[in-house]
């Protein structure tokens, strides 16, 4: 079986066969413009950062054993305010939860893999799929927000 964690590690902060990792893309932003939306009804950056953040948690939550549910910062949180200082604390938030998740699912037992998460299937919440396919699947949002967040670095 593919090792879950080496592959959510490779999404965050390791050797991607996409391009960057989301975590040296977020890295890479300018604090300055982390809340500006140079697309027009696209989100920000910190909006992604914060997004992503807060789906890792939900994940988290589910490998605990828990409902599934939206994530209990909600789906798209808005920054608090527009700082630097604010800037770097969503960046260490998505780090502690990435790095609290890759830990969790290393010490995860390999049985436990094919156990359905809590909740019927609703595509939107990602739910009614088992543990594997849990974390495969933030392993793609991940990618899939990093390629925005890549788009996004070069206005």
């Amino acid at each position: 079986m593919i090792n879950l964690g080496d592959e959510l590690n490779k999404a965050y902060n390791g050797d991607t066969w996409h391009g960057g990792n989301v975590l040296s893309l977020i890295q890479a932003a300018n604090p300055q413009k982390v809340f500006t939306h140079p697309i027009p009804n696209a989100h920000s950056i910190a909006e992604l950062v914060l997004h992503l953040t807060a789906w890792t948690e939900e994940v988290i939550d589910r490998i605990a054993g828990q409902t599934a549910k939206e994530p209990s910062r909600g789906d798209w949180p808005l920054p608090i305010e527009k700082t630097a200082e604010e800037w770097h604390r969503l960046v260490a938030d998505f780090k502690l939860v990435n790095e609290k998740l890759i830990e969790m699912i290393d010490d995860f037992e390999s049985s436990g893999w094919l156990n359905e998460v809590k909740d019927e299937r609703n595509r939107e919440l990602g739910t009614g799929v088992n543990n594997a396919q849990l974390i495969n699947g933030l392993i793609q949002h991940h990618a899939y927000h990093a390629g925005q967040i890549a788009l996004l670095l070069k206005f």
